[in-house]
């Protein structure tokens, strides 16, 4: 299909007739989608859904399956110009290099560093992102207008924070709230934008604005976000200030219900793993951000068995949605799988299911998205299967787990749009982006002082080669003025 014009997958109407559609009820050969409106209209054999409107021409798509957007369920869209500053560091690195770093962006560099992740999002197969509140000192509109102009679409959280921890200061619970509220109503008509609150961690609000949110989340049908028992030193934090683990604190205070979006959760006591499974609570398994930050890894397959909700989050590693499928099996089976003999640890099913449907429903969207069915938004995904990676095939789904990867993706589409060709947005410079971020990421970082405790792979490396000499042990700062 490389030789097709992207010309003709535009329009408010496609009918399209790839090689195979992953349904919610599995691969299917000989079947069509219909796109009208930016939403599924029909999906079925390719003789009936044809005949639905004859005015059309079949796009015949050879070569290619048609599935689901990727639905990434945590990340932080204005951390991009951080990338490898998280490399080697130890726990709750948000204290040394995410706040600093998003506190020392403007308006535009905010702009540009948000559009950049979504693009890098895009380019990875994903069509939504819950973007879990910046610290960044700009209206959150400016998160907003970056990831609409990318095309991409977004659950995006304001922060809520109202007490100090360690990053912040006391802020009064009414203004928060009153934020809270307007940020909510504030984009009924946007397509792509859907509003949600977010607070850091459990110890960054007062129980009274903990409740509070969850209420206000609640009533209008969305989440909240919230790092939970994601480090080691945050849950002993928590022990010690109010007798509690944190997840065990949202329970006390009321926070703890559907409406929560649980980030991380990888430090978690098999009466926690209960206390989700009662309240209807959702969490993002973000495998590649415990793989990098040497956290534990949340028990995912337990979360299946018990029926507890999830998607798959990214924690902004890395956008590549296919990569970060195959890291949540792979982190399933090396902590779980291989010590109790499970050969399967949920099978390609699960995992592809998490990366869309799965993390749809996690992130409040579950019946607008992640799904290749009539009704639902046209987010998806062609992806090309003609490849040696994927012939012969044998079962699609575990395939595009563990074999699949963002190289294939021929075209992404969000709400029945082209937004990515062959890796690159047809509508807006998207080079033009990157250049413009790696003028402006310098700066920012210097400006920031950010302080990292590991050295840089090339200081590592001579640290290796001379183990006895002596090093200054002074933790690196990126500090000073650009």
């Amino acid at each position: 299909m490389t030789d097709l014009p992207p010309d003709l997958l535009r329009g408010d109407a496609l009918l399209l007739v790839p090689d195979v559609t992953l349904t919610p009820e599995g691969p299917q050969e000989r079947h069509a989608v219909l796109v009208r409106d930016g939403v599924f209209r029909a999906v079925g054999p390719v003789e009936r859904i044809v005949r639905t409107d004859p005015s059309l021409t079949p796009v015949r798509l050879p070569g290619h399956a048609l599935m689901p957007g990727f639905v990434d369920a945590h990340h932080h869209l204005t951390q991009s110009f951080g990338g490898a500053l998280a490399f080697g560091e130890p726990s709750e690195i948000f204290r040394r290099v995410w706040v600093p770093l998003e506190r020392a962006l403007d308006e535009e560099s905010a702009y540009v560093a948000a559009k950049l992740a979504a693009l890098e999002s895009l380019r990875g197969g994903f069509t939504t992102v819950a973007e879990s509140g910046t610290r960044a000192t700009v209206d959150v509109d400016v998160v907003a207008s970056a990831a609409r102009d990318a095309g991409i679409r977004c659950v995006l959280g304001l922060v809520c924070n109202d007490a100090p921890d360690g990053t912040g200061q006391d802020t009064d619970p009414g203004t928060v709230l009153r934020a809270a509220e307007q940020h909510l109503a504030g984009y009924g008509g946007d397509g792509l934008i859907h509003p949600a609150l977010a607070v850091s961690v459990p110890e960054a609000a007062t129980a009274h604005t903990l409740a509070a949110t969850a209420r206000l989340a609640a009533e209008a049908g969305t989440v909240v976000q919230i790092h939970v028992n994601e480090h080691l030193v945050a849950v002993e934090r928590s022990l010690v200030r109010h007798g509690l683990r944190p997840l065990e604190y949202l329970h006390q205070v009321g926070a703890l219900g559907p409406q929560l979006l649980a980030a991380h959760a990888t430090l978690l006591t098999p009466a926690e793993v209960t206390l989700l499974a009662d309240s209807g609570a959702a969490v993002s398994y973000n495998p590649v951000a415990s793989a990098w930050k040497g956290n534990a890894v949340a028990p995912a397959t337990a979360f299946a068995e018990r029926g507890i909700r999830f998607g798959l989050g990214t924690d902004g590693t890395r956008g590549d949605g296919f990569r970060l499928a195959d890291a949540a099996e792979f982190a399933q089976r090396l902590t779980y799988g291989l010590a109790s003999g499970d050969s399967s640890c949920g099978a390609g099913w699960t995992w592809w299911e998490r990366a869309t449907a799965g993390g749809a429903d996690a992130v409040g969207l579950g019946p607008r998205t992640g799904r290749i069915t009539p009704g639902c938004a046209a987010d998806f995904l062609l992806v090309d299967i003609g490849g040696p990676e994927m012939q012969p095939s044998w079962d699609l789904p575990w395939e595009l787990v563990r074999r699949g990867n963002r190289d294939q993706l021929t075209a992404v589409f969000v709400a029945g749009r082209l937004r990515l060709w062959h890796g690159w947005p047809p509508d807006w410079d998207g080079p033009a982006l990157v250049r413009r971020a790696a003028d402006l990421a310098p700066r920012v970082v210097r400006r920031a002082g950010v302080t990292r405790a590991h050295p840089t792979s090339v200081t590592a490396r001579r640290r290796a080669a001379t183990p006895h000499a002596s090093w200054d042990t002074t933790a690196p700062s990126l500090g000073g003025r650009p």
